[in-house]
């Protein structure tokens, strides 16, 4: 799975096509943007979205205010139609439009995704919280 800014050309290499924003992205048309499936739902609510982008510096807790989001129930539906897509796909890329290209939703979603296909990659205390943060989420789905 690999993110990429929605504003970037559409390549073979980016596979099914995911559009992970509540809104469309602005001057872009569908046909030239390439989405196979948009998953309004799986977005940070308008209300933090908008306090994110008031409060950049804050990242940790937009992370986790998300993921406590993705708890929800329509978000959670979207959550599983996205690992669905994911299990079933050789290639699936995530599209967002943020100008931030390290710290976005969609980064936040690669993360658990990759998190709940893979082990952790060490067995010392970083591959251990790795695996933590998946779980957390989820049990807060509960």
């Amino acid at each position: 799975m690999q993110l990429k800014r929605i504003y970037e050309a559409a390549s073979r290499q980016d596979g099914y096509r995911v559009l992970v924003d509540r809104l469309w992205p602005r001057g872009l048309s569908k046909e030239v943007a390439e989405v196979d499936l948009w998953l309004k739902d799986i977005a940070p609510s308008d209300a933090l979205r908008k306090w994110y982008h008031a409060h950049p510096v804050q990242w940790p807790a937009f992370r986790q205010k998300y993921l406590n989001e993705l708890g929800e129930a329509e978000a959670l539906q979207a959550l599983n139609q996205l690992h669905e897509v994911v299990a079933k796909r050789k290639a699936v890329t995530l599209l967002y439009a943020s100008k931030n290209l390290e710290r976005n939703n969609a980064v936040v979603l690669k993360e658990l995704l990759d998190g709940m296909r893979k082990p952790p990659r060490s067995t010392g205390p970083a591959g251990a919280a790795a695996a933590k943060a998946p779980r957390r989420a989820q049990a807060g789905r509960r």
